[in-house]
């Protein structure tokens, strides 16, 4: 691993000191998002647990704020919502999220679903490009989520749907396509041009390097990151190493790396480093050298990018410095 790194995507719900410990020995830092996640604690409670972790480990973790629903459908909505980032932004948040729940859960008064692009959340993206504040945005699921489980690309999702069928959007046809997910964010995108944004999960367009670059082409002022997503540029690279390859070199400057663990009490502090220290180093070899590897969600083999140097710099510490305004 190169001498000091980021993990710009971790849910660092608990106070616990392992994985801090972890990130000192191994000179990491973690950006810790806080979602609106109906499982996490709420927002505020998410916050407190970060601002301990800063006290005690000064540098090691920067974090994104959120918002929640209380005051969805009512006229002082986007105000409130505003009233919370503001408040995060003052405890010293980077940037703030929004989360999927925007496309698969608020409906309007009609009983529509409700998408990123509908007006009723102008008003706060507005306030984010008017103060240049950062927008991380997590919309739709893998493509995975739509297809039926023979045909998706990887054990991890085919194994989770299995067992979560109400989560499982080809079942469910009521709601919105992957399609329409991804084009409710790009409508999002052109209607704010000068937004700051990282895509998250490879802009949820995780099966087509392809399409993330048109992305990344198209909205000139966004970036995207790799949380939970690694192994699909894996699958990739076992058909078309070069493809891989030269994705990552053409947007070294644009691509943010991290893993997305979710640390929420379910694991011990033990477990949590020890999962945080097994992915970096995975992640690391598969990006920094050319060795023949396997990944447990789907079957093949499939080489390492080996990188140059400047790149994994990038990927792994510069760009999450940059964008997150980390002093590591």
């Amino acid at each position: 691993m190169i001498s000091k790194f980021i993990d710009a995507h971790a849910h660092l719900n608990t106070t616990s000191i392992e994985k801090m410990e972890l990130a000192v020995k191994r000179n990491a830092a973690f950006l810790s998002i806080n979602t609106n996640i109906p499982f996490f604690e709420s927002i505020e409670d998410q916050e407190k647990v970060i601002l301990e972790l800063q006290e005690k480990y000064p540098g090691r973790i920067q974090y994104i704020t959120s918002f929640n629903f209380e005051n969805w459908g009512k006229d002082n909505f986007a105000q409130d919502a505003i009233t919370q980032i503001k408040k995060g932004l003052s405890n010293g948040a980077v940037g703030v999220k929004i989360w999927k729940d925007v496309g698969f859960e608020l409906h309007d008064e009609e009983g529509n679903f409700v998408m990123i692009d509908n007006p009723v959340f102008d008003p706060i993206f507005q306030f984010l490009v008017d103060n240049d504040i950062l927008l991380i945005g997590h919309q739709g699921e893998p493509r995975n989520c739509w297809l039926p489980l023979e045909e998706m690309t990887v054990d991890s999702d085919r194994n989770y749907f299995l067992e979560h069928p109400e989560y499982h959007m080809f079942l469910q046809k009521e709601y919105p396509t992957y399609e329409q997910q991804m084009q409710a964010r790009d409508h999002m995108l052109e209607k704010f041009p000068t937004l700051r944004y990282v895509g998250l999960h490879l802009f949820s367009m995780e099966y087509s390097i392809e399409e993330v670059a048109k992305r990344l082409e198209r909205y000139p002022n966004t970036l995207t990151d790799l949380a939970e997503r690694v192994v699909h540029l894996q699958l990739q690279a076992k058909n078309n190493r070069e493809a891989v390859r030269e994705f990552c070199i053409k947007y070294q400057d644009k691509i943010i790396y991290g893993t997305d663990v979710i640390d929420d009490g379910s694991l011990s502090g033990i477990e949590v480093a020890d999962r945080f220290e097994h992915l970096w180093d995975f992640h690391y070899a598969f990006f920094s050298t050319g060795q023949k590897m396997k990944a447990p969600e789907f079957e093949g083999e499939f080489f390492g990018l080996d990188l140059p140097d400047e790149v994994i710099e990038k990927i792994f510490y510069y760009n999450a410095k940059k964008t997150y305004n980390f002093s590591i």
